[in-house]
Order: C-alpha cells, then sequence, then structure tokens
C-alpha cells in the first residue's frame, strides 16, 4: 500500500484511455543498466508478475509502476582510479596531466568501473484517479516523484500536470489547529509534530509520541513557530502525516478500514489492499483539502491565503510548486515493495 503521497492536478484535456496507456507505457518499460550505463527508468507491472499489465484498472483507479536501476560506484573509487590512470601517464611522459586532460581521466575511470559497479533498484508506485482528475506518487523525496512525472508526461498524449494548491497554506492551518488544541471535522491531531522558526535561527523543536494539545505547543506556535508536519488520523480509518508541501507520509490504513480484509485469497489480495487504498484516500483527500480552505481554481496565482489561528502564527509560507526535475534517488533507500 501507499506509504508517501505526492498530489499533483491533472490538467484538463486529458482522456483516460487504459488500453493506449498500457500501448504508450510498454514503448519505456522497464530494461536494467547497460554494462556502462550508470541508471536506467522504465515501467513495470503494479502487481509485481512478469507479463501482467502495465496498466492495473481497479474500480475505475488506475495503478501503474516505476522501476529504477542505478549503478552504485562510490566517488572515492573513481577518485583512486583516476589518480592510478594520471600517475602512469606522468611517468611515461615525464610531466602531470593538466586540468582539462584530469577531467577526461576521471570519465575514463569511470567508464572502466561501471562494469563492475553493483546495481541498486528502487520501485515508485503510482496512483492515477481519472474521475478525480488527480495524480499521486508514492515517493518518498520530490526527486524521485519528478522523475515519474516527466516520463508520465512523455509517455501519455495530452497528458499535463499543475501543482495542487490550496485556498490556505497547510503549514498555517495546522499552525491554526495546534493553536486551537483541535483540528476540523473528521481529522484528530496525532502525537507527532516539527515546528520551525522563521528566524534567522531556524531552530527546530520534534514531538513524538507526545500530546500535542498542550500550552507548551501553544507557546511555540505563539512565538512563531511554523509546522513543517503534523500527524493526524482522520475518521479512525487513516493515519497520516500532512507536510507544508501538502504531502502526505508514513500514511498507515487502521484496522478499522480492514475489516473483512482477512481471509482474502493470495490471488486477490493485490486487488483487495489497492480497493482499500484508494477507496479510502479518494474520500479522505477531498475532506483535507476542504479542512485546509479548499482548493485553487486551476492556474491560480500566488501564494496560498495564511489560515487564522486563535493565537498569533508565523507567515506561511508559498504555497508548494512542482519541484524541478531531477534524477531519482536510489543511494539509501529501501526499495518499495508491491501493494
Amino acid at each position: 500500500m501507499f506509504k508517501n503521497l505526492h498530489l499533483l492536478r491533472i490538467a484538463p484535456g486529458w482522456t483516460a484511455d487504459a488500453a493506449q496507456a498500457e500501448e504508450r507505457l510498454a514503448r519505456e518499460s522497464f530494461t536494467p543498466c547497460g554494462a556502462t550505463q550508470p541508471e536506467s527508468a522504465g515501467w513495470v507491472p503494479p502487481r509485481g508478475q512478469p507479463h501482467a499489465p502495465l496498466v492495473e484498472v481497479i474500480q475505475g483507479q488506475w495503478l501503474l509502476a516505476l522501476m529504477t536501476e542505478k549503478r552504485m560506484l562510490p566517488g572515492s573509487v573513481v577518485k583512486e582510479r583516476s589518480a592510478e590512470i594520471a600517475a602512469r601517464l606522468e611517468q611515461e611522459r615525464g610531466y602531470k596531466p593538466g586540468r582539462r586532460e584530469a577531467k577526461e581521466i576521471k570519465e575514463q575511470a569511470t567508464q572502466e568501473l561501471l562494469p563492475l559497479a553493483f546495481t541498486k533498484r528502487s520501485r515508485i508506485q503510482v496512483w492515477i484517479d481519472p474521475g478525480a482528475g488527480l495524480l499521486a506518487i508514492d515517493a518518498g523525496a520530490a526527486a524521485q516523484a519528478d522523475a515519474v512525472v516527466s516520463l508520465l508526461v512523455k509517455a501519455l498524449d495530452g497528458f499535463n500536470l499543475l501543482p495542487l494548491q490550496t485556498q490556505q497554506s497547510p503549514a498555517g492551518c495546522m499552525a491554526a489547529w495546534l493553536a486551537e488544541g483541535e483540528s476540523p471535522g473528521a481529522f484528530y491531531l496525532d502525537r507527532e509534530c516539527e515546528l520551525k522558526s522563521a528566524d534567522e535561527m531556524r531552530s527546530v523543536v520534534r514531538y513524538a509520541r507526545h500530546a500535542l494539545d498542550t500550552d507548551e505547543v501553544k507557546q511555540h506556535i505563539a512565538a512563531g513557530k511554523r509546522p513543517t508536519r503534523l500527524a493526524l488520523s482522520w475518521n479512525e480509518r487513516v493515519a497520516f502525516t500532512l507536510t507544508e508541501a501538502l504531502t502526505l507520509k508514513k500514511i498507515e490504513i487502521l484496522d478499522t478500514a480492514l475489516e473483512g480484509r482477512d481471509g482474502v485469497a493470495e490471488d486477490e489480495a493485490f486487488d483487495a489492499d489497492a480497493a482499500i487504498a484508494t477507496g479510502e484516500l479518494r474520500r479522505l483527500i477531498p475532506e483535507l483539502l476542504e479542512a485546509l480552505g479548499g482548493e485553487q481554481p486551476a492556474g491560480g496565482q500566488g501564494a496560498a491565503t495564511p489560515a487564522t489561528p486563535a493565537t498569533p502564527t508565523a507567515a506561511a509560507p508559498a504555497a508548494p510548486a512542482t519541484p524541478a526535475p531531477a534524477a531519482p534517488e536510489t543511494a539509501d533507500s529501501a526499495d518499495a515493495a508491491p501493494w
């Protein structure tokens, strides 16, 4: 199931055609790195079974998976090999290689070592809700989410994305909830949060397994510290951590939502887990957007409006924007398991 979700709005004009998407994604299916290829990325069956569809459609929800592979080549190893090559050339010619040649030597050393390097794979789950016009990427880092975005936009005709922005900033709303000691609707304050000051000290206060409706927390908010993440639960069915960038982290489907899951046959587990996760989150996300003042219209200008808490808070940050493209992160992250 999902652990961390980066949310984006699908721009109007895209026609959801699963068969066509399957064909397009197949052109960009995953192949392992070649001997001298530093990294590779492509689509794999989300079910985790060979020859299964690349686009699984369950109760109208699309599930995809991107596999990335990177050769792990430590810089210290490249540096050592470069030094060996440079020393040999100096001995043969009687003078040290210049700066320009040193760069070529480093490239030569990298090409020599790449075939010997270990590879690390990382799997990123993707959920598309065509009816709601929503894309959710289960990635631990923004760079991983960006890799998915780039490949989807490239593969699917008319598939464009917009930042998901709310009328009030998540940081401002979280500050208001902490100042009041309660959150709106079916959301409940959990027992973890992180607060940061907006001054040059950038001091940080973190609470873990700690009540948040206390005078101490309210004093930090009154002093101007801004919540960057806050643990919440929704309707006693889903627990998660909301960040100032409107990312959902540490998502956990609670036992109340899993009633009836026991006894599901192994070959039906994927469909059951996916149906439960997407079903719960399809209801949670609109309620969360409403709790944040509602969604800004597509193409809305400017930063999200700060919430008005019961006690003073730090100025709310600008609304989250789509991160700049970057290579997917693989160095120390654990491989994501199939659904």
